[in-house]
């Protein structure tokens, strides 16, 4: 019903127009490009401290860390992976002392 609206479609795309503009003139500032960049940095910078952090209160506490369960998952899929294998040799050598 609003979209319909003539006044409402005027609003909107004015509005549009006029953030299209102000994006457009705050990308091309370099102070304000340097310092989004500035602050992505220092945010990233912060997570990296942070997840140090984190793995060396989970170590201290004999916790595992993420990593530890992504080697740990690996781990399991690998010998699941040797075990099929291990059993479909074993079913191949059974049928075979059957004949």
């Amino acid at each position: 019903m609003l979209k319909n609206n003539p006044v409402m479609k005027k609003l909107v795309e004015t509005g549009e127009e006029r953030i299209g503009k102000i994006a457009q003139q705050l990308l091309s500032n370099e102070k304000f490009v340097a310092t989004v960049q500035g602050i992505v940095a220092r945010s990233l910078a912060a997570k990296g401290t942070l997840d140090t952090a984190l793995r060396t209160a989970l170590s201290a506490m004999n916790l595992p860390s993420t990593a530890d369960l992504e080697i740990l998952r690996s781990k399991v899929e690998d010998l699941e992976k040797l075990l099929t294998s291990v059993e479909s040799k074993v079913d191949t050598l059974v049928d075979a002392k059957k004949k």
